[in-house]
């Protein structure tokens, strides 16, 4: 079965626009973080806020300038960006396969979506006494549920792209006399990737999320192992420094794709100018 006759035909749709910031400009997103950085240091300094509530900006950034230069904070550091690239690979990796061939084949479609579905409402952390029954506590079982977090909004999202390509430019592709694979190369996956990347996006989010919770079981090492040891020996500044750098992690994974977003994408109209 052709690509061509298996795409479900989508609107057509005009460009979006939205002015550019000026270069100026550019610092102005982080505005309000560091404004809340600096009221929080103010409130503490006040006393408004104690210490054993809520550890000040400055005593977390002296903790994390202690552990760098011990070397513990970039070990722990590594082990969860590890953990994390591992689990985006693999489950991203399978999502964009099945998305692919669900989106290109009425027959695959027919074979693995219902089941796909049905285990997508299922809550994955849920499965967590399930997977350390099947992986016990070590690295399989939190690469395991990386990868099922990352898996879905990466196969739905590759799916909805897939599917809602032009039609008149798949027309267009027939009538100059491309082959199926040259269809899907130069005009489906192209059309596909906005959709692809906004999965890839939400995907990275589920996969930070899902770290928290897997390092949590009995982990020696990872972002994670560092918080929990904090909390049982009551070093606050310790925990919220992991929870900062796990908000950190995936503002920067979002920036890295929204730049290959923006390059992957700059044949677009809709993207000129970002």
């Amino acid at each position: 079965m052709s690509v061509i006759e298996t795409l479900s035909p989508a609107r057509s749709r005009s460009p979006g626009w939205r002015p550019s910031l000026p270069g100026r400009h550019a610092l102005l997103p982080y505005a309000v973080p560091a404004a809340i950085l600096m009221l929080w240091e103010i409130a503490g300094a006040t006393g408004l806020v104690a210490d054993t509530v809520m550890p000040r900006p400055s005593t977390i950034f002296a903790t994390a300038v202690r552990m760098t230069l011990s070397g513990e904070l970039f070990t722990h550091l590594g082990v969860s960006a590890a953990r994390a690239l591992a689990g985006l690979v693999i489950g991203g990796g399978i999502g964009f396969a099945l998305g692919v061939a669900n989106g290109v084949s009425r027959i695959s479609e027919t074979l693995t979506d219902t089941t796909l579905q049905m285990i997508r409402n299922i809550p994955h952390l849920a499965l967590i006494p399930l997977v350390i029954l099947w992986f016990g506590i070590g690295e399989g079982a939190k690469l395991f549920l990386v990868a099922l977090g990352v898996f879905f909004p990466i196969y739905l999202n590759t799916l909805h792209g897939i599917r809602n390509v032009d039609s008149q430019l798949i027309e267009m592709g027939r009538a100059y006399g491309m082959t199926s694979r040259e269809l899907f190369r130069r005009v489906v996956l192209p059309g596909a990737l906005p959709s692809i990347f906004v999965g890839l996006r939400y995907g990275l989010g589920i996969m930070w999320l899902t770290l928290i919770v897997a390092e949590t079981l009995s982990a020696s090492s990872g972002l994670g192992y560092m918080a929990m040891q904090a909390r049982e020996f009551m070093i606050l500044d310790v925990v919220v420094l992991s929870i900062l750098l796990y908000a950190a992690l995936g503002k920067l994974a979002d920036t890295l794709t929204r730049a290959l977003d923006r390059r992957a994408l700059k044949w677009s109209p809709a993207y000129a100018g970002r």
